[in-house]
């Protein structure tokens, strides 16, 4: 599994021309003027490993095949989307389908392009978008409360426990604060994540910048910084106008301009290691003559769960998983080395799967 990711902004902050440098692709308009994207566009991009390419070569692999990422460019929001302004409804549904948001933030001065409010003030534009979500939000909740508290009253177990986290969620919001900032017991996360709500998904703040700050940032990206460290969020600087360049290029342009710029990595490289920490994902390897391919599960997932991104059958008939550390494959060149060197484990149901972990799937079905 990779992750999908939601780009969210008001108009005119650069989403759709991120979207397009980040999937190479011409798929969403980028206008000077709000509304241009209606419909949001789904992009997929191969997520970019050197891991993937060192371990293909080891094994001889015919071809290489990295994980995937979703990205989902959604219409820009305006103040009063959660009462139907703009595109409001269609927005917010939109929203509700992501795994994780990255907010599109205007950090750069530019006469040139308009601003739907008038002013460049990221913290200000977060702050829409995070209200309009919250009170989406609160409307939501409010209208289950009722039915909720009648099943409790009637004796229904589950309508208590989620009256617990409904009314717990509420207190935040009235408070002006985010859902995903209630607090919640492990137990409790599964009936937490039914409610869908908008602002329990983590969030990542992206600074879109002009081609000066694209390496070191500006003022505007210091104070978005620091409002994603007291929130416990991620934030990422990049230039909408350079990615769009970089992926016009060969890999030999890309590096000489990089360099010229003084970039150690893509904005692509950027965001993606950023929504993996985000969203807790990491990466296992499987790898043969035929192809070596990258795969995604999230932090925690035992050998049997990760066999299960292949195919159910694995996860259901799973027997064992032999287990080389990516370290160990490349220093002893490959499977057989490993083996040699009693460095290729056979690992059980119990084992958790760890970042850079080549795997090969014993089962029965």
């Amino acid at each position: 599994m990779g992750f999908k990711c939601g780009i969210v902004g008001l108009p005119n902050v650069g989403k759709s021309t991120l979207f397009n440098a980040l999937t190479r692709t011409a798929a969403a308009q980028a206008e000077n003027f709000p509304f241009c994207t209606i419909e949001p566009n789904v992009g997929e991009v191969g997520v970019p490993d050197p891991r993937l390419e060192a371990i293909a070569r080891i094994a001889k692999s015919a071809r290489t095949v990295p994980t995937r990422l979703t990205f989902v460019d959604i219409a820009g929001l305006v103040r009063g989307a959660s009462k139907g302004e703009g595109l409001g409804n269609q927005f917010l549904a939109h929203i509700r389908e992501v795994d994780a948001i990255a907010y599109v933030l205007r950090c750069f001065e530019n006469d040139d392009i308009t601003h739907v409010e008038g002013r460049i003030d990221p913290l200000a534009d977060a702050e829409t978008v995070e209200t309009e979500l919250m009170l989406a939000d609160l409307e939501s909740l409010e209208k289950r409360l009722p039915g909720l508290e009648k099943r409790a009253r009637g004796g229904d177990k589950d309508a208590k426990a989620q009256m617990v986290l409904v009314e717990r969620a509420l207190a935040l919001l009235r408070e002006g604060k985010p859902a995903r900032m209630v607090e919640v017991a492990p137990d409790e996360k599964r009936d937490f994540r039914a409610l869908n709500l908008l602002t329990s998904k983590p969030v990542l703040y992206v600074c879109n910048v002009d081609e000066d700050s694209a390496a070191s940032g500006n003022a505007f990206t210091q104070a978005v910084a620091e409002r994603a460290k007291a929130e416990g969020a991620g934030a990422v600087v990049i230039s909408a106008k350079i990615e769009a360049e970089l992926a016009q290029l060969d890999e030999t342009e890309r590096r000489e301009y990089m360099e010229a710029l003084g970039l150690a990595e893509a904005g692509l490289d950027q965001l993606i290691r950023a929504g993996y920490a985000l969203l807790g994902l990491i990466t296992y390897f499987t790898a043969g003559p035929k192809e070596a391919r990258a795969w995604t599960v999230r932090h925690g997932s035992t050998a049997p769960k990760a066999a299960g991104v292949i195919h159910t059958d694995f996860e259901r008939g799973f027997i064992r998983a032999q287990t080389i550390a990516y370290d160990d494959f490349i220093a002893l060149g490959g499977e057989h080395g490993a083996k040699e060197a009693g460095k290729a484990r056979d690992e059980g149901k119990d084992y958790i799967v760890k970042d850079g972990d080549v795997l090969l799937f014993k089962f029965a079905v």
